[in-house]
């Protein structure tokens, strides 16, 4: 028996959940076989009662439900763009602890949106360019894709991977792509998430006229809903350059495309063909 959940890192923005939720269920039907959606964290803290009545799944107690119920394979699905610590370090670690409960039950990581190693995949690229269209009126833009930030090189790669091939996509439409972060930690160690996007919209070629934020982000939170910090960095850099205008795209988890990305990562899992983490069953069932 399989379980198969899609998870975020959670949020504790009812929105993210129920935007986690939706993809699920359009994952669900286009798989043909139920996908639960599962947070690794924070969720759980949501009122119900701002969640449809329905209370947030987290992982850990999702998959120890999963196997009481007679599952001995479970597949992840991680609604990440890139192999974050969360991933590759929390995950396994709650894993140990449902394996060691249930050691008959194996766990299988999914990769997640962008597979740096596999092929040339241009579907999010795609997506995101469909997003920045949307916004698009008759004067020459600059866009700017902004993600989180990350401590984890390998996630900054996948955003710069993206601008590039954005770039591309959009160069006969836009003025130019540029990527930046919302935020990153102090220290050299971590310059490679700059440029901050703060500093992005207070260059020359930034800080005047129209900007499209491409929106590196999967669901509504703090960070990228109404009224997140997202927004408070637009409306103190217009507050300095009075000429700018910026507008923001639509979340990349908004986007119908989306799920069709998941959909083969899983089939990858599933048919043995490229996954991010296996961590094989150990044992049979306790008696």
């Amino acid at each position: 028996m399989r379980a198969i959940f899609l998870v975020d890192n959670g949020s504790l923005r009812p929105a993210s959940t129920l935007n986690l939720r939706r993809v699920a269920a359009a994952l669900s039907q286009q798989i043909g076989e139920t996908v639960q959606a599962a947070s690794l964290l924070h969720s759980n803290k949501v009122p119900a009662e701002r969640l449809e009545g329905k209370p947030a799944l987290t992982l850990g107690p999702g998959a120890e439900r999963s196997a009481e119920q007679g599952a001995t394979e479970i597949i992840v699905v991680p609604f990440f763009f890139g192999p974050s610590k969360a991933l590759t370090d929390y995950l396994p670690e709650r894993m140990a602890v449902l394996q060691a409960a249930f050691p008959q039950v194996s766990v299988r990581v999914a990769q997640p949106l962008v597979d740096e190693l596999g092929g040339n995949d241009l579907r999010l690229a795609r997506l995101l360019a469909d997003n920045v269209r949307e916004c698009l009126g008759g004067e020459p833009v600059r866009v700017a894709l902004v993600d989180h930030g990350s401590p984890i090189p390998e996630v900054t790669a996948v955003r710069n991977r993206l601008a590039g091939q954005l770039s591309v996509l959009l160069a006969e439409e836009v003025a130019c792509v540029a990527a930046a972060s919302m935020e990153r930690r102090a220290g050299d160690e971590y310059r490679f998430n700059e440029p901050l996007l703060e500093n992005l919209l207070d260059r020359p070629e930034f800080h005047a006229g129209q900007v499209v934020l491409a929106m590196l982000f999967l669901s509504p939170g703090r960070h990228a809903g109404e009224g997140g910090d997202i927004d408070e960095i637009c409306r103190a850099a217009q507050k300095r350059h009075p000429a700018l205008h910026i507008t923001a795209t639509r979340l990349v988890g908004e986007h119908a495309g989306v799920v069709e990305i998941l959909h083969s990562r899983l089939r990858q899992a599933i048919d043995d063909e490229r996954f991010l983490l296996d961590l094989p069953a150990s044992g049979d069932a306790p008696r």
